[in-house]
């Protein structure tokens, strides 16, 4: 059963299975701004990525010395164990907790907590992370929402562009064929600010983004103007995704990244994570604004 956000704007809809958002509807045109997740396509919604982002080299990697096996995007994907903390017309809290399932994947006492606030037509997605460890914990967290992409029947995905804060140089990092991250980067943002969709974009995976100074993108119609905005302020890394040919965009924040292709698979080594001390916790978010 899906939990239901309302403002005077939107409807949202969020699924406690992987405490995954699944809908963001316009109250005024119906419109559905969420990516369906179309199993014949591609099956998320708005994925939560921890306590990795993206593979790791050959599917495990090594923390103290012991060898540890998780999938893709890590352990809350999917997941039925989150538990409904409060739940009011415009606020919504979820949290995951470590169990000894768990810890076979990642030997870390976890507690993670995620929020979704509903003001006007901005929903603010904030993810807290708690360790309940008694020693550092390693770890990395990101977003993975879809949009439908183009919003009517009538469009093209021609129509749209992600355009950028400000104007931005930055290479995207290349991708194997294992979703693994090369150390060779292809020149994409020459102060440039925007990037013009088309059905060829991601034909070699996403567009990953180190270095971007702007913290917010729009999705861009060529002719209606801004559709939504993401903005990420708590994020270092983005990136930008769709199955080829499929109608939807996703805008990632990360704080984080997939293992290089070259990785020696220790974890402490790993790109990218947070180091968090026992009995503390760090709160990272992101806000969808519909336009």
């Amino acid at each position: 059963m899906n939990f239901t956000l309302e403002s005077t704007d939107l409807s949202v809809k969020i699924n406690p299975v992987g405490m995954e958002l699944s809908s963001i509807q316009s109250k005024t045109t119906g419109l559905e701004y969420l990516w369906q997740a179309d199993p014949a396509i591609w099956k998320g919604h708005a994925p939560v990525l921890f306590p990795i982002v993206g593979a790791l080299k050959g599917g495990y990697t090594t923390i103290n010395g012991k060898k540890y096996e998780m999938p893709k995007h890590g352990l809350v994907r999917n997941s039925s164990k989150p538990k409904l903390i409060s739940h009011t017309n415009t606020t919504l809290a979820l949290r995951l907790t470590w169990d000894e399932e768990s810890l076979q994947k990642y030997p870390y006492k976890f507690q993670l907590d995620m929020v979704f606030s509903l003001v006007g037509n901005t929903l603010t997605i904030k993810h807290i992370v708690t360790n309940q460890s008694d020693e550092s914990m390693l770890y990395s967290i990101g977003g993975h929402p879809a949009f439908n992409c183009p919003l009517l029947p009538d469009e093209k995905y021609a129509d749209y562009s992600i355009e950028f804060a400000q104007p931005e140089t930055d290479a995207t990092w290349l991708i194997d064929e294992a979703g693994l991250i090369k150390n060779q980067t292809k020149p994409f943002l020459e102060n440039s600010s925007s990037i013009h969709l088309r059905g060829s974009l991601f034909d070699d995976d996403a567009l990953i983004f180190k270095y971007l100074k702007s913290r917010e993108v729009t999705l861009r119609h060529q002719s209606k103007g801004a559709i939504l905005s993401v903005q990420f302020e708590d994020f270092e890394y983005l990136g930008i995704w769709a199955k080829p040919g499929a109608p939807f965009v996703c805008i990632e924040p990360w704080l984080g990244i997939g293992d290089s292709s070259d990785s020696n698979q220790q974890f402490e080594e790993k790109e990218g994570l947070l180091n968090l001390e026992p009995n503390q916790s760090h709160v990272k978010t992101y806000s969808i604004t519909i336009l």
